[in-house]
């Protein structure tokens, strides 16, 4: 008998409901998940709720147990500990193939013998489902990824985009509650995977299925999500919306993690102000969260700064420097700029014309940093503070 480890992972699923039906999408709860091998802990006790119809985004660097947890919930890994629930059933110790779910990795696992109407039938034939429904599923999942016209090709006659394309299509055609999908963009080339992750939410919007992804590119992740988990050593550092993770970080691993930016050590001096070492006295209402003389960051993103040269203004908070650096990317200039000895800032200015480019400071300049109160943001300093200074730097 044919095992489920026969199969291509993305073909690992129970059948599921008829298109349509309620309950088509599923949602996943896990709940003190923790994963051991031997003496490593890779996921540590994480509880985690995705809803129905989200496209949800694990995120985080190499080892953050990002994969893993993936993994736990597609059934190819068992938790040590914990639950790991689809539509409130929990599902641990249940092999893939009776999971409502399908995987789509970054190696498509195609079969290269069959063209991309057969790979993409593979698995409803297995399942024995009728010749005729197999037929206009297929017909329907190949023209949902663009490639109606492609159906009589083999693998080899495609493009590496394309071929991702068939395994998205053999993977939905099964109708799973639940689509995981691990780095399934990390081959292709920039261009490429841009235009796919477009794609993608417009394919996730349609179907209306629960998308689980799984990526270390933070540009990726804000592009195509509802909501990001960012994850470090085992852990979730923060799960909120894109909008929520890049404007208000809440430790410095995700601060330093999602874009580019600027922490300033500071001190907590009351209510509604902190002292920042090499800086002013400034007010923000995040001090609330600190006690009086604990240590923290100010976060301030590099687009959101100002660069003067003829005084320091008096209406919002700055801090004097010198630059650097100055580095032309195109749309903007890239300043970095020494606040102090071990402090660096690095500020972004539109290049909204040549004229004003060329008037910025040059490298040895004396400047003035400032920023709108808003924008300023308090976060404590994450357990892996070594893993943040190698992210910022």
């Amino acid at each position: 008998m044919e095992s489920a480890a026969d199969l291509p992972e993305a073909d690992q699923g129970e059948t599921p409901p008829a298109k349509g039906d309620a309950g088509s999408t599923g949602s996943v709860k896990l709940e003190g998940v923790t994963k051991k091998f031997g003496g490593f802990k890779a996921v540590d006790d994480i509880d985690l709720e995705i809803a129905n119809g989200e496209f949800f985004t694990m995120l985080g660097p190499s080892g953050c147990g990002k994969t893993t947890t993936l993994r736990m919930i597609a059934g190819f890994e068992q938790p040590t500990s914990g639950k790991v629930k689809i539509d409130g059933v929990d599902v641990a110790g249940r092999p893939p193939y009776k999971r409502p779910t399908n995987t789509v990795f970054q190696s498509y696992a195609l079969f290269p013998h069959m063209n991309l109407e057969e790979n993409v039938a593979f698995g409803l034939k297995r399942k024995k489902v009728a010749k005729s429904e197999v037929k206009k599923r297929v017909a329907e999942e190949l023209e949902r990824v663009g490639l109606a016209g492609e159906a009589k090709r083999k693998p080899s006659q495609l493009s590496g985009g394309q071929q991702q394309r068939v395994a998205l299509a053999r993977a939905l055609v099964n109708l799973p509650k639940v689509l995981l999908l691990d780095e399934p963009l990390g081959a292709l080339d920039l261009k490429l995977r841009k235009a796919l992750q477009v794609e993608l939410k417009n394919i996730q919007r349609d179907v209306g299925i629960t998308f689980v992804y799984v990526t270390h590119d933070q540009e990726e992740a804000l592009t195509m999500s509802d909501r990001i988990a960012v994850m470090n050593q085992g852990r979730i550092e923060q799960c909120a919306g894109p909008e929520a993770v890049y404007e208000h970080p809440e430790t410095t691993f995700v601060a330093g993690f999602i874009g580019v930016s600027n922490l300033m050590p500071a001190v907590a001096t009351g209510a509604s102000e902190v002292d920042l070492d090499n800086g002013p006295t400034v007010s923000s209402p995040d001090a609330a969260k600190f006690s009086k003389g604990e240590r923290c960051y100010a976060v301030v993103r590099p687009e959101k700064l100002t660069v003067t040269t003829d005084g320091a203004p008096s209406d919002r908070p700055s801090i004097d420097g010198v630059v650097e650096a100055s580095l032309y990317l195109g749309t903007s200039t890239q300043m970095s700029i020494a606040v102090a000895s071990d402090v660096k800032i690095t500020v972004l200015v539109p290049n909204t014309s040549e004229t004003e480019r060329q008037r910025l400071p040059v490298p040895g300049s004396k400047v003035h940093v400032s920023w709108e109160p808003e924008h300023m943001h308090l976060v404590t300093e994450s357990p892996d503070a070594g893993a943040d200074q190698e992210i910022n730097e």
